[in-house]
């Protein structure tokens, strides 16, 4: 197939790259510097989000925010300037589910499909194409994109109609705040009591607390990792989304409202762009004392 992608970051290019090697015709653009790994693969380097859905039959969005979502599809030249009936846009972004079913009355009245498909996975599942994808679609939607999202990952769900795969991604990131939050006090705790934090995170691994985050944030907490697989701000974000649509909704979340306070203190220090699991730094700060310290060399 002739296949767009839009927004080459630390996901977008991994995920691109797997649709290229399958096979398919790729047209890609993106606000920086286009990946040389994908132009070398065959990839088709184009101006605009419009030129690209000139020639793509199916495409892909793969940017930070609702805004930037908004202007990649409607803002000038952008794709839905270049759509034509019977065309595809899916968007793996992680956004409002509000906007996003505005955005697929916009482009379902062009006479195209519209898929909102947001990921989960990081870094490491966009490379490995072991993302976790939640799908908002009609069943002919989901039934077109279904195999070329299975060149991205391995756990696709399809939820429901539009808007319901980025609400399924909001529901994904209020569990992994909460998640990474619940490890980086026990980290502390522990290792402010005189424990070996990373004999703790073993102990752990094999109990009833184990889990993913606790596995691989864990780690980096005790490694002193943090090189961004997810940034802070992107999470912040989300948390956002989430808060807000709670209070559209009359519902409380507080815990939701503590984890974005702890991502907030990051911010504040001007942590954002480090990955989320460094939300263990304010807990550190708070207690004036750091789970390990940074390994030598």
């Amino acid at each position: 197939m002739k296949l767009g992608f839009i927004g080459l970051g630390i996901m977008g290019t991994p995920m691109a790259g797997h649709l290229r090697a399958a096979g398919h015709e790729l047209y890609i653009t993106t606000r920086s510097k286009l990946p040389q790994a994908l132009l070398e693969a065959g990839a088709v380097a184009c101006a605009s989000g419009k030129e690209v859905a000139e020639a793509a039959e199916v495409i892909f969005t793969m940017v930070p925010d609702t805004p930037d979502v908004e202007a990649v599809l409607f803002g000038p030249k952008g794709v839905a300037a270049g759509l034509r009936p019977g065309k595809t846009v899916v968007d793996m972004s992680s956004i409002s589910p509000i906007a996003t079913k505005t955005f697929a009355e916009k482009i379902s009245a062009l006479g195209c499909e519209y898929v909102d498909a947001p990921v989960s996975g990081g870094e490491v599942g966009a490379k490995a194409a072991s993302l976790t994808i939640m799908v908002g679609a009609t069943e002919a939607g989901f039934a077109q994109v279904l195999p070329l999202l299975q060149l991205m990952g391995k756990n696709i769900t399809h939820v429901g109609g539009h808007g319901d795969g980025q609400t399924t991604k909001v529901a994904n990131q209020i569990i992994v705040a909460l998640n990474i939050a619940a490890v980086s006090e026990a980290l502390v705790f522990a290792s402010k009591a005189g424990a070996d934090p990373a004999k703790v995170r073993q102990a752990l691994m094999g109990g009833f607390a184990s889990s993913r985050i606790l596995e691989v944030h864990g780690e980096r907490m005790i490694q002193r990792t943090f090189n961004p697989g997810f940034r802070i701000g992107l999470h912040q974000k989300d948390l956002n989304l989430a808060l807000q649509g709670a209070k559209a909704l009359g519902v409380s979340l507080p815990q939701t409202a503590g984890a974005a306070q702890l991502m907030q203190a990051c911010a504040a220090q001007g942590w954002d762009q480090l990955d989320h699991s460094a939300l263990v730094k304010a807990l550190e700060l708070m207690a004036a004392h750091a789970v390990a310290e940074a390994p030598q060399g």
